[in-house]
């Protein structure tokens, strides 16, 4: 594939968002409440949805563009001695849901990605924040998978290519951004 290949599937990807505006806007409106209603944010993914759970998780408790104060949010995947302990102990597919158990309360929300929608961790920690009074919101790929159906808000880019599919939620990530973050600056 060609760089100009590249970039026009990529911003095909992306595009996508536009048709995901109410459910971006729904999605910020949740991220919004929660934080203004003193509760946390908990985000989770695997690999390169672990990265972009650290990015939201780091511009929430820091902050996106406006100086303001911090706002709580914890990403899951950031405390390696916990996540092979977990791993170890029970399983891969619990490392995200025993820390939604020991780190979340009802009014708290998850947000959680998985560009396959098949991540058995992911598809877990949903059902246990369900569970515990948790809202959610997950950020899916393809056709969602086993994940879709189980958050509260499912934003799904429907593309089949992992990469165009993270560069969209990373467009996601900073619109919620964009969206919440005036009103946490009041």
């Amino acid at each position: 594939m060609s760089i100009q290949e590249s970039v026009n599937d990529a911003l095909r990807a992306v595009r996508t968002v536009l048709d995901l505006k109410d459910l971006v806007e729904a999605a910020a409106d949740l991220l919004r409440s929660t934080l203004l209603s003193g509760h946390k944010v908990l985000v989770c993914g695997n690999g390169g949805s672990a990265s972009d759970s650290s990015h939201l998780a780091t511009e929430i408790a820091c902050r996106f563009m406006i100086d303001r104060k911090p706002y709580p949010a914890l990403c899951l995947t950031g405390d390696g001695g916990l996540l092979t302990a977990l791993a170890n102990d029970y399983s891969f597919a619990e490392v995200f849901s025993r820390q939604v158990i020991a780190f979340g309360q009802p009014g708290d929300l998850l947000i959680a990605l998985t560009t396959s929608g098949k991540s058995n961790n992911i598809q877990q920690a949903l059902q246990t924040a369900k569970q515990t009074g948790l809202r959610s919101i997950a950020l899916l790929g393809r056709d969602g998978g086993f994940c879709i159906g189980i958050a509260d808000i499912d934003i799904l880019v429907p593309h089949q290519v992992t990469a165009r599919i993270q560069e969209a939620h990373k467009v996601i990530i900073h619109l919620l951004c964009e969206l919440v973050e005036p009103s946490l600056a009041k």
